[in-house]
């Protein structure tokens, strides 16, 4: 593919111009929030070319498997956040549902796994039981902080 005159982020196709540019845009936002339904609209570009793309583009694999991960981090990150701060509702009142957060974390564990694993260049298992580790003092913290909501010490 060349590079059409005075731009480096668009390609041609056949005499078609192509947008590459979405696929930083995309990256981006998937590191953000972990949704690639969001991350294709913030990117412009329908979510099925986004994993055609990701089939295709073994490069663009691997930096969406990375995305993914510092979601993840930001993901748990903000979690703790909150627990830690005693903030148990939304802005609109509404209390958070941890256990679902917890479910979700538990769900994408592989991926960030993955992710990891390859961006250390340390095994699956040391990088899971990292994770374990972590999920399981959320949840803690959870089941701590719903006990003392409740009043009950025993």
């Amino acid at each position: 593919m060349g590079k059409t005159k005075g731009s480096t982020q668009n390609a041609t196709n056949r005499g078609r111009q192509i947008n590459t540019r979405w696929r930083d845009r995309f990256l981006e936002a998937l590191a953000e929030s972990s949704n690639v339904t969001k991350s294709a609209e913030a990117a412009g570009v329908p979510k099925g070319k986004a994993y055609r793309t990701r089939i295709n583009e073994p490069e663009f694999a691997r930096r969406w498997m990375d995305a993914l991960y510092e979601g993840y981090e930001h993901l748990e990150m903000e979690v703790l956040r909150l627990l830690r701060a005693g903030d148990f509702q939304t802005d609109n009142g509404d209390k958070y549902d941890f256990g679902a957060v917890i479910r979700l974390l538990t769900m994408h564990r592989e991926n960030a796994v993955r992710a990891q694993a390859a961006k250390r260049n340390v095994t699956a298992a040391e990088i899971r039981s990292s994770i374990d580790r972590k999920v399981e003092e959320i949840r803690l913290r959870v089941m701590q902080e719903a006990k003392e909501n409740t009043g009950d010490d025993g």
